[in-house]
Parts: structure tokens; sequence; C-alpha cells
């Protein structure tokens, strides 16, 4: 009880430190648009506008995370109707959209026109975009800043102060949009990296940490600090080994005033591997899905095949569990694992497996 006083005391500094802070010029997407399209839990399903469970089965959009911050460009991928119309052919429904939180919060550190309002508004268009044609979107903090320093790769952990305003922000910009979930943090490893208690004390309550050099925050602070601009967007929250394990999830398990939480977690097969590239441990996963929505935020072969992820896909479909793939963009197969040979829609070697997954019927 008292750590959630103290989350809620520091709720209110945020707020009163991002009037100042806050970024100006976010474009809000109309409410009405979005009316129709909405994903909300009820148990431990995620469900649609008409109450009717829902399985996300979809792509990582990747690039919005990184491209500005290397001062080339907002995206990657293209962020554009012929994407769209590629996705859809896929058999996608759910987009999830790396982000950045220095070039979100507008840092003069990074080059003018890849920051700020115009990067807030550029998300901002591209969410309205799919969201419109139908497909349910995650945004995340992906790579976040540290201190002075901006985002420039994965962090730790999320920093106390910027992570708030951040989340702030975001959560002002998507609350009227029901189709847009939340996705906290990409993937916690404190501790070094390891399934600990103070892994996971970390990751719920944030503060100082093992294996962190800055202040952190915390999943529960962050759950408040949406919660308090008025949104009741689904919330993902994730564990320890860069959201690989899912082992004491429940126990852990913010608080959340409009109980609108979703488990997430990352699996990738080997070799890059992940906790769960093991079958066996799989139902640690059910475990969790029996309470609260499982959501696969991220997957795939780092091989260019699809062996490991046909099976578990083929787990994960059983189950109506969601699951989005790693990633929208060309690149090396196996190292990024990238989905695409081109911006066409081309599958590479492990896309055509996920293709073809997407394309059957269930």
């Amino acid at each position: 009880m008292r750590k959630a006083l103290a989350a809620l005391a520091f709720v209110a500094l945020i707020a009163l430190l991002t009037v100042v802070l806050r970024p100006s010029g976010v474009t809000l997407p109309p409410a009405d648009a979005k009316a129709q399209l909405t994903v909300k839990v009820a148990g431990n399903q995620l469900v649609d506008q008409t109450g009717a469970k829902l399985q996300l089965r979809g792509v990582n959009h990747s690039g919005a995370q990184y491209a500005c911050a290397e001062g080339w460009g907002l995206f990657d991928a293209p962020a554009t109707d012929a994407t769209i119309t590629a996705m859809k052919s896929w058999g996608v429904n759910a987009v999830r959209v790396p982000l950045n939180e220095t070039c979100w919060l507008g840092s003069t550190q990074l080059k003018a026109g890849m920051r700020g309002s115009t990067y807030r508004n550029a998300v901002a268009a591209w969410v309205d975009k799919l969201t419109t044609a139908g497909m349910r979107v995650i945004v995340d903090a992906h790579w976040t800043q540290t201190s002075a320093k901006m985002a420039t790769d994965q962090r730790v952990m999320p920093t106390r102060l910027y992570s708030a305003m951040y989340w702030r922000s975001v959560a002002v910009t998507f609350k009227n949009n029901p189709a847009v979930m939340f996705d906290l943090f990409n993937e916690p490893y404190p501790d070094n990296n390891r399934d600990t208690t103070a892994a996971w004390k970390c990751v719920r309550d944030g503060g100082t940490c093992p294996g962190v050099n800055f202040v952190t925050a915390g999943m529960q602070e962050l759950v408040l600090i949406v919660r308090a601009t008025g949104a009741k967007n689904v919330i993902l929250v994730p564990g320890p080994e860069y959201a690989g394990s899912l082992r004491r999830w429940l126990e852990f398990k913010p608080v959340d005033p409009a109980n609108q939480l979703a488990a997430s977690v990352h699996i990738y097969g080997q070799p890059l591997g992940s906790p769960y590239d093991d079958p066996k441990r799989w139902p640690e996963i059910d475990k969790v899905a029996a309470k609260v929505p499982v959501v696969i935020g991220e997957m795939g072969d780092t091989d260019c095949t699809h062996k490991f992820s046909d099976q578990l896909t083929k787990w994960a479909d059983a189950r109506k569990m969601s699951y989005l793939a790693w990633g929208w963009v060309v690149g090396d197969c196996a190292d990024e694992p990238s989905l695409l040979k081109d911006y066409n829609g081309t599958p590479s070697g492990w896309g055509a497996g996920f293709k073809a997954t997407l394309q059957k019927k269930r």
C-alpha cells in the first residue's frame, strides 16, 4: 500500500512538471473516426467492440525507434497506404509501432525535422491510418533515454523522469482511440538479465535497481501516470529477461484502476534464443493466460527459417493467444529477423512461413 501511495504522489509531481515540460503540437486523432474499433480486456481475453474474443495476429513495423535518432528519417518501412495493403494481403490485423522517447519529447540534440511535434504528428497520422484501416495498434517505449543522453539504443529500464513525461504525452495523444494499446517498456533486463526477485521488483517498482546506474521507472508508476490522463486503453506489462519471462508475472502484477492489463512476452528461436525457446516452459505462459490476456509482442526465427515459429504460432492459435512477428522491415532475415525482401511485401525465408500462418484458416 505504501508503494502505491508513493507512486500516486510521484504521478502528481510528474503531472505538475509536465505542464511546463510536456511537448506541444501533438495532433490528437479524432475520437469519432475510431469509435467502432476497440480492444479491451475482459477477464483473461482481449475482446472487440462487440464483446467477441479478439486474437491479434500481426507484425512489428520497425523503424520509428531509430531512424529519427540516426537523423535520416521518421520511419524505415514506409508508413503508407501501400504498406497497409501489403500487410492486409498477408492477413495482418494488428501492428506494433516501436517508438523513440527522445524523438517524441523533442530534444534539440536531434536534427530538426526528426523531433518533437514533427515526429509526434507523423506517428499519430500513421496510427490513425492503421486504425482507420481496421487494425489494432500497439505503441511502445522502445528506445529510451538516460539522464540527458538521448535514446540511441535499448536501455535496461526506463528512466523515471523522461519516461513519465513520455507516457503522459503518449497517453494524452491516443486516449481517445480505443484501438490503441500501450506497451510500457520494450525489454527490461535489470539485475544483469537474471530472473530474480530483485529483477521482478525493479520492473514493477522501479527506483534504484541492481545492474542499473540510474533511477528507474517501474511499471506500477507508469500505469498510474497513464491512468491519470483519463486513458482507459489496454496496457501491456513485461517481465524481466528482455521481456522473456512470465514466471512470476502474476505475483508482481501492477495495480491498474481500469483493470485493463495484459502480459507482454517476447519469444525468439535459436540461435538468438529467449527463455521460452524451450516449449517445455510454455506451461508457465498458460498459467498467466488463465488470468489475463497474454500478447507475444515479438517473435521470430533467427536462422531465416520458420521451424520454431510454426510450432509457436500453432500453440498460440489453439489458445487464441495474440502474437506479432518481428519485423516488417527489409533486412537480414537472421540477424533482424526481417520478414521482408522488399517493401512490396515479398517475404523472406522467415517471412514466407509467417505469411502462410496468417493466411491459414483458424
